[in-house]
């Protein structure tokens, strides 16, 4: 039977560990909103699947390095599934990463951030329609809401003249992005894994590489693809780490303490986060329509999400 002193000292342990764990999280959210950044920086300085590429080989190897042994030691059974991963890069890699900066040549930061943060909407409702899960009134109304939000930010508001309305085809790209985060995390469920989660992403960044090298070198041979230097490879080490590697590591770290429940709230941080920081960092002016879309795109969110 532990002391009263060492009782109340593990106690205060673990009460400082949870403060350092709900602090930490709000550093999250800015760390992802930096994709957005480098999505917006990219453009005459490093083509879309270049990026992307770069980003994700950096960040596969560096998480083989860390799971190297379990890697090899489950090489026959990631063989028997190769096809899994190579899908999962193909929706988590490439369109959701090349994509992204494809869509950013066109769109702003603001409109990446609000788009893409109605995904958990479409994830409950594929996990209803595909996994069987259920399915509450206030969750229905909740798609209703975000989608709403959505689709105001992509018309900019102009509800009344849907017809004299300029789409931006950087939009549709980070829509299709948005739809296959959905799939991704959807399909990571239906194809369970004996890997750890850093050896898993680790393969899935393995597939993201055999899929995105073919497009890459396709760039590689358009006479308008900008020469690769110094800007170039800072902005890939820094999508690759930032909002990588190193928000990884914290959210991960932070659900074990906190409870994954407790931790998803923070994921609605993003958009706020990108939008001060486009305005800040890009100088993009903050339209009533991205307000708007924010306030029916947030709460609707919450409101799929909530138990």
């Amino acid at each position: 039977m532990p002391q009263p002193e060492t009782a109340l000292q593990t106690a205060a342990a673990t009460a400082r560990t949870e403060r350092l764990a709900r602090l930490a999280l709000w550093g999250v959210p800015s760390l992802w909103a930096v994709n957005v950044i480098v999505a917006r920086r990219a453009p005459g300085v490093v083509e879309p699947y270049t990026l992307a590429l770069g980003r994700w080989a950096v960040a596969g190897l560096l998480l083989g390095l860390m799971a190297r042994h379990e890697l090899w030691a489950q090489r026959q059974a990631i063989a028997r599934v190769w096809h899994q991963y190579v899908v999962l890069g193909f929706c988590g890699m490439l369109v959701c990463g090349a994509w992204v900066y494809v869509g950013a040549k066109t769109t702003t930061a603001m409109n990446i951030a609000l788009i893409y943060s109605a995904a958990p909407v479409l994830i409950a409702v594929g996990a209803v329609l595909w996994l069987g899960e259920r399915f509450r009134w206030q969750q229905a109304v909740g798609v209703v809401v975000a989608m709403v939000g959505v689709v105001h930010v992509i018309v900019k508001g102009q509800w009344t003249a849907l017809a004299q309305v300029q789409w931006v085809v950087g939009d549709a790209w980070i829509v299709a992005a948005m739809v296959s985060w959905a799939l991704y995390a959807l399909l990571q469920k239906v194809w369970s894994s004996t890997l750890s989660a850093t050896a898993r992403l680790a393969a899935i960044c393995a597939g993201g590489v055999v899929v995105l090298l073919p497009c890459a070198a396709w760039e590689w041979g358009q006479p308008s693809t900008p020469a690769f230097g110094t800007e170039a490879l800072g902005l890939v080490l820094v999508a690759a780490l930032a909002p990588g590697l190193v928000a990884y590591w914290i959210y991960g770290w932070a659900q074990k303490v906190l409870g994954a429940s407790r931790v998803a709230v923070t994921l609605y941080l993003g958009p706020l986060y990108a939008a001060v920081a486009a305005y800040g960092v890009l100088g993009e002016p903050l339209g009533w329509h991205h307000v708007a879309g924010a306030a029916l795109i947030l709460p609707g969110v919450y409101w799929v999400s909530r138990r």
